[in-house]
């Protein structure tokens, strides 16, 4: 008994090890990113690398942030990233409950149809969007970088009902008898009982929009307007590039997406195992 404990804690022990060491090689690039966010000018380029710099130079955040119109980038992500994530969230679960929970002619067909564009890339609709937008004259403000998500996303309706279609079939079948209405069941009952689902689709719309470079490279084109991602090559001048203060950058702009992982993480874990997504 006591040979099996301690060969259980040895395999505890390696497990660890061995995560640990995982962890840490997943983790390198963004410890590199830090390190050269606090370096001076003269050890960027220094072999062999230098992990830790000599001198800690906490300016840089500041000179970042004072570089380019820090606020104003920022202010301009959180605007477009609200949005859609907003927008995934009112569109995605309607049509995913409508998919999962309501018999009705054309279901199946137009979930087939939701599964072939979810494997289309980006790159195959980019131009007919684009060219629709242009015609529209919304080229130019950042509608289309958001309003889109509006008609929902193949992934999330996949996602979201499967969450649904896991749900307890009595649950709807007492409130009919009660009553209630296919809208009501929908926002009063089945609604709620999906909150992991429904973080797990803001926290993936909000970092995709938040970390998006191409869509506002495409549509933006006032400087006013920019977003951080699009904002960054403003530390790429004609002959060299502030490599300390893009490093300042992208460690402030990480932070948020961490910290919010971190707060709805145990839910996003929830909403991912639920929905059969393993």
């Amino acid at each position: 008994m006591e040979s099996s404990s301690r060969l259980s804690v040895i395999q505890k022990t390696l497990a660890h090890i061995i995560l640990l060491v995982i962890g840490l090689f997943f983790l390198s690039p963004f410890l590199w990113m830090v390190s050269t966010s606090l370096k001076a000018n003269s050890e960027l380029f220094n072999w062999p690398p230098k992990w830790i710099p000599s001198t800690l130079v906490w300016s840089n955040y500041p000179d970042a942030i004072n570089y380019i119109p820090f606020f104003k980038y920022l202010s301009n992500s959180l605007l477009i990233a609200g949005l859609a994530t907003a927008a995934v969230l009112l569109s995605c679960p309607l049509v995913a409950y409508s998919l999962a929970r309501i018999p009705w002619k054309g279901s199946k067909p137009l979930f087939g149809a939701t599964l072939i564009v979810m494997m289309m890339p980006y790159q195959v609709t980019m131009i007919p969007i684009f060219i629709t937008f242009k015609n529209i004259g919304w080229v130019g403000s950042n509608i289309p970088l958001w309003l889109p998500a509006l008609f929902g996303v193949p992934f999330y309706i996949f996602l979201l009902r499967q969450f649904f279609m896991g749900l307890p079939k009595e649950l709807e079948d007492a409130a009919r008898i009660d009553g209630a209405s296919e809208l009501r069941i929908y926002s009063r009952i089945m609604l709620p009982l999906c909150k992991p689902a429904l973080l797990t689709i803001a926290l993936f719309q909000f970092m995709g929009s938040w970390k998006d470079y191409q869509g506002p490279l495409i549509y933006l084109s006032d400087e006013s307007q920019y977003t951080l991602m699009l904002g960054m090559q403003a530390f790429k001048s004609q002959h060299s590039a502030e490599w300390q203060l893009m490093m300042a950058t992208l460690v402030m702009i990480t932070f948020p997406i961490m910290v919010l992982y971190f707060l709805v993480q145990k839910a996003f874990i929830r909403g991912i195992t639920f929905t059969g997504i393993k």
